[in-house]
């Protein structure tokens, strides 16, 4: 019988073990997205949260996510980020977003208003955004933009459809068992490959 190739084990081995370990970690991660779904779907049901105060960046934050939400403002005619989205009636077309107060440091910089909808993307050139604006925010994470979007708009807009919470997947359990699959097919390949090496072989026919 031959003996075990060291190295070939060794690496095919490891790699299995990564593997296992990333559908470890993808498990773990299926928790806590369910734990944020689960936050965020109790954190809608709440009272309008005031922002102004939590503006400061000195006041511990509540649930913030997908809550409805009202701040006060200062944006003047501000060039619009255009980008896809939908309205109340599910309609795609293109949604008008400004910064709530442009220049602001901490989480008052990061928070945006998508100030509602139109079908082309030129409606609007330039916005002006002044006085308390009321609607409900999409997913807030630790860094980045946090949106808030607005109950009513001026028109030539319409109000946008707000963030759903439908849409934010949750396929790390999926991720995982690729992962645990991925793992079994590279130790199963290998077994038959030393199984084949170690059979013995017929004599050549005179």
């Amino acid at each position: 019988m031959r003996r075990v190739p060291i190295v070939p084990t060794i690496v095919v081995l490891a790699a299995a073990g990564i593997m296992i370990a990333l559908g470890v970690w993808q498990l773990h991660r299926a928790e806590w997205k369910e734990r944020l779904l689960a936050q965020y779907a109790q954190a809608a049901t709440m009272p309008p949260v005031d922002l102004d105060p939590l503006l400061d960046g000195r006041t511990a934050l509540p649930p913030l996510g997908f809550r409805r939400a009202l701040v006060t403002c200062h944006a003047q005619g501000q060039e619009p980020d255009i980008h896809v989205g939908r309205n109340g009636a599910d309609e795609v077309g293109q949604v008008y977003v400004v910064p709530c107060r442009p220049g602001a440091a901490g989480l008052a910089g990061r928070l945006r208003v998508n100030l509602g909808w139109a079908a082309r993307p030129d409606a609007v050139d330039r916005l002006t955004l002044e006085g308390i604006v009321a609607g409900r925010l999409g997913a807030v994470e630790e860094e980045g933009p946090i949106t808030l979007t607005a109950a009513t708009a001026r028109a030539p807009l319409v109000p946008s459809q707000p963030s759903s919470m439908e849409n934010i997947p949750n396929n790390h359990l999926a991720y995982a068992l690729q992962w645990f699959f991925f793992a079994a097919t590279a130790l199963v390949i290998y077994a038959i490959a030393l199984r084949r090496r170690g059979a013995p072989k017929l004599p050549p026919e005179p």
